[in-house]
């Protein structure tokens, strides 16, 4: 099953000890209450060691705060 993510689901790693690898993705995802969803999602994740820096390098189109504010200043 491919992974499927939502903001919603996203969300609950937007607190997480970044940078985080797989396993303490998992370990957050799971003592903070996440969806079964998320927890699922992680465990699909590659695991290479290597710690994942932010949420955009496991959901590539998560939607960064510049997605929603524009500059004020231009108006």
């Amino acid at each position: 099953m491919p992974m499927y993510w939502t903001l919603e689901l996203a969300s609950y790693l937007e607190d997480a000890p970044w940078p985080a690898t797989k396993d303490e993705l998992i370990d957050f995802a799971i003592r903070s209450g996440a969806p079964t969803e998320v927890v699922e999602n992680l465990q699909e994740l590659e695991d290479d060691g290597q710690p994942y820096e932010s949420i955009e390098e496991i959901w590539p189109d998560y939607p960064t705060k510049d997605d929603f504010f524009f500059n004020e200043d231009e108006y």
